[in-house]
């Protein structure tokens, strides 16, 4: 068997995308394990699992840098240095730069609470209520230099019900962002391996 894909996961809140990938790397043969997970802030929950399943943590808080670009390079450093094979935004509320992507070595991947590219940016859930559709759901999409413009890896439907607020919504939204990262990784993870191994060896 291959080795697994490397991951760094990038978190700012709870972590719970974060929970389902290492539930996922616990089963025999998912071709992924988290190697590190970075956050943006102090304290968060999601740093807390990760420490718990011993994997090493850093956090890289903007407002001990002069400026944003000067946050943008000190992630990218620390990220780099847990040599990736795909780095993760797993709930990760900080937008990062075209160079941090081009300079990461391998493609960035982020969850989205709508059905992209309908209702890009923070407010997703409340905007899908707002525009009164019948359907929203997660995304699951690479990272570009765009706010959630880049190329679509998965997408699963979620129905709104009548009565329904954007807590209620977002909530089984989250259920569905879960199971379509673990599942677009697994693929893109076994890809990765089979392209791997008809390379010619050197």
């Amino acid at each position: 068997m291959p080795a697994p894909r490397r991951l760094v996961v990038l978190v700012s809140g709870t972590g719970t995308l974060l929970q389902a990938l290492l539930d996922a790397a616990a089963e025999p043969g998912y071709p992924a394990a988290a190697v590190a997970v970075g956050a943006d802030r102090d304290g968060t929950e999601g740093v807390e699992r990760a420490r718990r399943a011993g994997l090493p943590t850093f956090v890289e808080r903007m407002g001990e840098h002069p400026d944003r670009a000067s946050w943008d390079r000190a992630l990218l450093g620390r990220v780099r240095s847990h040599a990736p094979d795909m780095v993760v935004g797993a709930g990760f509320m900080k937008v990062v730069s075209a160079a941090f992507l081009d300079g990461i070595g391998a493609p960035m991947l982020n969850t989205h609470p709508s059905l992209l590219p309908a209702f890009p940016g923070a407010h997703a859930v409340r905007d899908a209520l707002a525009a009164g559709v019948a359907v929203t759901g997660a995304t699951v999409h690479r990272v570009d230099a765009g706010l959630d413009t880049g190329p679509v890896l998965g997408r699963a439907e979620v129905p709104v019900r009548p009565g329904d607020t954007a807590t209620t919504l977002h909530e089984r939204i989250k259920t569905q962002e879960r199971r379509l990262l673990v599942e677009v990784i697994r693929r893109l993870a076994r890809a990765d391996a089979a392209t791997a191994s008809r390379e010619p060896q050197t």
